[in-house]
């Protein structure tokens, strides 16, 4: 295996050991020498992969836009109409919601610790968050006809899909994502009479 090989392994185990311990305590609590004792790397080897937290923070955020987005499109690619695929984010949720070690989006929770003093942080999440509204607006444009009820549809379904994660959160419930998929199909159903 490659230096360079070895080098992306570490990076990579060191963002996901990141990533569990930022997701179930918060970023604030964590600090870089718990991260280099739990990943088992030097100090010297955490800081040239990431020279400052604010860059690991960014790449866990990162990886879990990637994660994000492979598994709400797996859930709607497997739907067949253009309102099955729309409801699919749902059951997404709803599936994602009963895991075990679900905290909540990470994106808010992010946002809510960091984003006032991290226009970085700040920035990420924004990002975040307007590539999942074009993305049900993409599909919101295949169920509906009309691009002003099309939009209008997608910041609506968008809302209740992160309605329901936050409330998810706080509930440790998965019904706020079925609750959503009933209200959605509500909403799907006088768009598209």
């Amino acid at each position: 295996m490659s230096a360079s090989a070895i080098e992306a392994d570490t990076k990579a185990h060191i963002v996901d050991v990141a990533d569990d311990l930022f997701y179930s305590r918060g970023i604030q609590s964590v600090g870089m020498d718990e991260i280099r004792t739990s990943a088992g790397v030097s100090l010297k080897k955490l800081y040239a992969a990431f020279p400052g937290k604010d860059h690991l923070v960014a790449a866990v955020l990162a990886g879990r836009h990637d994660v994000w987005e492979r598994g709400i499109e797996q859930a709607v690619d497997a739907a067949g109409s253009p309102r099955d695929k729309l409801l699919a984010m749902y059951d997404f949720l709803e599936s994602w919601f009963g895991d075990a070690t679900f905290r909540g989006c990470g994106f808010i929770n992010a946002f809510g610790e960091l984003g006032a003093t991290s226009p970085a942080v700040a920035e990420i999440a924004r990002a975040h968050k307007e590539s999942f509204q074009r993305y049900v607006a993409a599909l919101t444009a295949s169920a509906v006809s009309d691009p002003t009820t099309a939009d209008e549809l997608a910041a609506q379904l968008a809302l209740l899909a992160e309605g329901a994660q936050t409330t998810a959160a706080i509930a440790g419930d998965t019904a706020p994502a079925r609750h959503a998929r009933r209200a959605a199909a509500t909403l799907i159903d006088a768009a598209t009479r």
